[in-house]
């Protein structure tokens, strides 16, 4: 049976490889569709720059009229028939009562929150992705002993059915050889499946099927205390960032709102061409200049005396919302304190439960060798090598286990401190780290109205083509045993 385990491992997809953490992080990093989204979203955001500056820049506008005059007054003796009219006009907005200034501050807040949303996305990722790395190693492993177990009782099973036949044992202790083989090869078949799922998350997270996965390199930075990770945590985690610069963006949307009730101050100019083609006059069309230009300027000043309560009702909404924003900054505050707070003694516990396994690993190797002895010689009975066996496999998952939790703890304890994202672990992408400023840099002073950027496309890798691990759900049971 652990040859046929050997094989099927060995026939499993290898197109695409990582074999290690930071090879699984960099690909996650590299073609994860969520990562990848998000970095387009926080583009869409980068745009509120300009769009919010927009309305604070002169505009130009031209608008063409054809009319054709298809009844006219009997009274109307030199009415054209026909008129084509271009209108061309200026605005420049010198005064908007701070709605524009405002509103680019709000939208500047709201750049710097989706870089820190960013981030914690990031960090997100890879806590997911390390959290479905370490999860394939520990099936694997609990997949193992699985089978291990299934061959022990295998052996027990069988060398208890010889000592029956020849009067040494009785038919109760050959039941309950076989009831815990087949309780084992049941466990054996739920491992299987387990890593079937573990193989599959993997796969969605990093886009490939794991190969040959190796043990995980040390974290970094790990604190030495809960207090250190709190501070560190309320000064660098993303989500706690981005919702203070949120509530920033929403003081200068209440700034916006309450604009509405100030005057406005303007320059603009106009320019009209008009060609009657022939047709202005009459019989007398001659006598009358058949196109002509105007052109005016000024300065308008608008005041607004009356609105309804529509200024005042805006800004006590937008002032509601503010309140809002500044108490979404103190739960995040909390829910960070109390991540960072758990994750430490998820970290602490698990690595205590580490050494406990480890003695306990120990002491039942050592007792399932001295039960087997004393069945050797008929001071033990098979219940209690059976139950030996079974210590040990409980002692040895729960190391598996354990290492597994520890390292996944720590990870999301350096997420919570806003210590886990690619900067912080110094991965070889294969090339320059995303850096969300450079878009926002590129952007943020652009004008021109067809200024555009290539179509859009999808990035990430496609999972479509990577084969199911089917063949692990099948020869699980020993030969000749009950399904």
């Amino acid at each position: 049976m652990a040859a046929a385990m050997a094989g099927i491992l060995a026939a499993l997809p290898t197109a695409a490889q990582a074999d290690t953490l930071r090879e699984a992080l960099a690909a996650a990093y590299n073609t994860n569709p969520t990562l990848a989204g998000a970095r387009a979203n926080q583009r869409a955001t980068d745009e509120e720059v300009p769009i919010q500056r927009a309305p604070g820049l002169p505009s130009v506008n031209i608008t063409a009229t054809h009319i054709e005059f298809l009844r006219q007054s009997a009274n109307a003796f030199t009415a054209p028939v026909r008129n084509l009219g271009v209108n061309t006009q200026l605005q420049v907005p010198l005064y908007t009562g701070g709605a524009v200034r405002n509103g680019i501050r709000a939208a500047k807040e709201r750049v710097a929150a989706g870089q820190a949303d960013l981030r914690a996305t990031e960090s997100a990722i890879f806590s997911q992705t390390v959290a479905a790395y370490m999860d394939v190693l520990r099936f694997e492993a609990l997949a193992m002993l699985a089978q291990n177990q299934v061959e022990v009782l295998d052996v027990t099973f069988q060398s208890t059915s010889d000592r029956f036949e020849i009067g040494d044992l009785t038919i109760t202790d050959v039941a309950q050889a076989r009831s815990r083989l087949a309780v084992a090869q049941g466990d054996l078949r739920t491992a299987f499946a387990n890593l079937v799922t573990a193989r599959e998350n993997y796969i969605e997270l990093i886009g490939m099927a794991p190969d040959d996965l190796q043990p995980p390199p040390p974290l970094p930075g790990l604190p030495e205390t809960v207090g250190t990770a709190v501070v560190t945590a309320l000064e660098n985690n993303p989500d706690l960032i981005a919702a203070k610069q949120r509530a920033e963006a929403a003081g200068f949307d209440t700034e916006v709102a309450g604009a509405g009730r100030l005057p406005t101050l303007g320059l603009f100019a106009n320019s009209d061409y008009s060609n009657f083609f022939d047709t202005l006059g009459g019989p007398i069309a001659a006598d009358f200049v058949q196109e002509e230009v105007t052109a005016n300027a000024g300065v308008r000043l608008t005041i607004p005396i009356f609105q309804g309560g529509l200024p005042a009702a805006r800004q006590r909404q937008a002032g509601a919302r503010e309140t809002a924003a500044l108490e979404q900054v103190i739960v995040t505050e909390r829910d960070i304190i109390q991540q960072t707070r758990a994750a430490y003694a998820s970290w602490q516990a698990s690595n205590a439960v580490i050494e406990s396994s480890q003695a306990a690993v120990e002491a039942a190797e050592l007792s399932l060798e001295g039960v087997r002895a004393g069945n050797s010689i008929g001071e033990r009975t098979i219940i209690e090598v059976l139950n030996a066996e079974q210590e040990l496999l409980n002692a040895r998952a729960q190391l598996v286990t354990a290492r597994r939790n520890a390292y996944v703890a720590g990870f999301t304890l350096l997420a919570a401190m806003g210590k886990a994202e690619a900067r912080d672990l110094n991965l070889d992408t294969g090339g320059p780290l995303y850096d969300p400023t450079v878009n926002y840099e590129r952007v943020r002073g652009r004008f021109w109205d067809w200024d555009r950027d290539p179509p859009p496309e999808a990035t990430s890798t496609r999972t479509v083509d990577i084969e199911a691990d089917d063949d692990l759900i099948g020869p699980v049971l020993a030969p000749g045993e009950p399904q």
